[in-house]
């Protein structure tokens, strides 16, 4: 059982890991984070979509606002 385990550790420190020990020893800023950029800029143009879908959807006015689901509202 402890060879399983150590194969599994071997495999992600020494073939999924390795393009990032690369970026991890390079002389560039820019170059060595240049996954972390790539997220961000991903995420950044997932939120203008979601912004710009849910303005749509609320232009729409097809949402129910009226506060009668509890008895207390």
């Amino acid at each position: 059982m402890k060879a399983f385990f150590e194969s599994i550790q071997d495999l992600f420190v020494n073939v999924l890991f390795a393009p990032l020990d690369t970026l991890r020893f390079m002389e560039s800023w820019w170059a060595a984070n240049t996954i972390n950029w790539i997220f961000m800029i991903i995420g950044s143009i997932a939120m203008v979509y979601w912004m710009l879908e849910l303005k749509k959807y609320n232009d729409k006015g097809e949402e129910d606002k009226s506060s009668t689901s509890h008895s207390y509202l």
